[in-house]
């Protein structure tokens, strides 16, 4: 088992090479480099959502954006009753899942960590805080939610679904214009 463990790690560093090397030379690299410097999103993350999703550019509004990805509630309407259950899941599960895996980190104190202050520093002003002020926001969101008493597993959906509008913002910001 140590093997198989061993074996999939070099894998990992691996494949995670073969992409930091493609990035570069990728029309979306700005994109990818500027997403990095929101809290919870690494390389991976950002390459998923850029690959994923193309020119965010087509969607009008982060909400829209978000109900691509499943990361609305469900709503049950009739007459004038109106009952909000789940989110739907009917989007893109693979960026949701990276989304959701990034939310975790806002339960964290807001303040930059050493290798996001060196993304940080490479990024232009209005990147910069639009990431701090996403940063603020998602990590006092988070406690007060859960100091109402709200699941953990809720909150980091809500939190994942705000950070898909702060992506959106960024990527809009820094794509290429064709």
């Amino acid at each position: 088992m140590l093997q198989a463990e061993r074996n999939a790690t070099e894998r990992v560093d691996r494949l995670t090479g073969h992409i930091e090397a493609l990035v570069p030379e990728w029309d979306l690299a700005p994109a990818v480099n500027a997403l990095q410097a929101l809290r919870g999103v690494a390389l991976i993350s950002a390459v998923t959502f850029m690959a994923e999703i193309g020119d965010v550019r087509r969607f009008e509004t982060p909400v829209k954006l978000m109900a691509y990805f499943g990361l609305v509630p469900s709503e049950y309407s009739t007459g004038k009753t109106t009952k909000r259950g789940g989110i739907t899941r009917a989007g893109n599960s693979r960026v949701r899942h990276k989304l959701i895996e990034g939310a975790w980190m806002y339960r964290l104190q807001a303040r930059p960590g050493a290798r996001k202050l060196y993304i940080l520093q490479k990024q232009p002003a209005e990147v910069q805080d639009i990431a701090w002020k996403a940063q603020s926001r998602l990590t006092t969101r988070y406690r007060k939610l859960i100091q109402r008493g709200k699941k953990s597993t809720v909150v980091t959906t809500a939190i994942a679904r705000e950070m898909a509008a702060f992506m959106w913002d960024i990527a809009r910001r820094t794509m290429p214009t064709r």
